[in-house]
């Protein structure tokens, strides 16, 4: 299969691919973390190319409900309905199978509801991120390894959070988006049986 991974610049997703024999490609703005097949540009300049799959992690930053005391400022200047646009161009791409992933967000209820919500915990990781995933013509992920949600770090305002999210500063970061590698190969394991769709 040929796949994209749109918005990735860590290769974890792409590398998972890889390594079940598929022509896997990672885009981004950045360059990629580990040697690749990775394309340094605009994902929207290759959405045409011919790709039997594309997993799409667009930035969250204008658009997850962490971040809601700034939206109204983000509504104003533009930079919500530019994020909101984007997913909408990824999500219509002409691609047969598409799934994309974000934290908890205002794509559900400004462009529909996700499919799917996934915790790495279902997957090996002994902690929580919800992850909320859109799915085009893709069944829904099988949880491979169900573990313990892991510990918290408390706050005095009463709050937590994962200890993998503390220790990397809060927030919705270039760190913080990478995707969990037992997430990678369930994707990778499950997400490879796909019969062609007719026009």
């Amino acid at each position: 299969m040929k796949v994209l991974i749109a918005c990735e610049f860590s290769g974890i997703v792409r590398e998972a691919f890889k390594k079940r024999g598929h022509d896997a490609w990672s885009c981004d703005l950045l360059p990629t973390e580990i040697p690749g097949q990775h394309m340094q540009d605009d994902v929207l300049k290759h959405l045409n190319e011919g790709w039997d799959l594309m997993i799409a992690h667009p930035p969250c930053t204008h658009l997850a409900v962490s971040g809601a005391r700034y939206f109204a400022e983000k509504l104003i200047d533009g930079r919500q309905r530019a994020a909101l646009d984007f997913v909408k161009l990824l999500l219509n791409a002409d691609v047969p199978h598409i799934a994309l992933e974000n934290p908890v967000s205002i794509i559900s209820t400004q462009i529909r509801k996700p499919d799917q919500i996934i915790q790495p915990y279902m997957f090996g990781h002994n902690t929580t991120k919800t992850t909320c995933l859109w799915l085009k013509r893709l069944p829904l992920l099988i949880p491979t390894k169900i573990v313990d949600k892991g510990d918290r770090k408390f706050y005095a305002s009463g709050k937590s959070s994962p200890l993998w999210h503390a220790k990397t500063g809060g927030g919705c970061g270039q760190k913080r988006s990478i995707t969990f590698q037992g997430i990678a190969e369930a994707m990778a394991s499950q997400w490879v049986y796909l019969s062609p769709v007719n026009p």
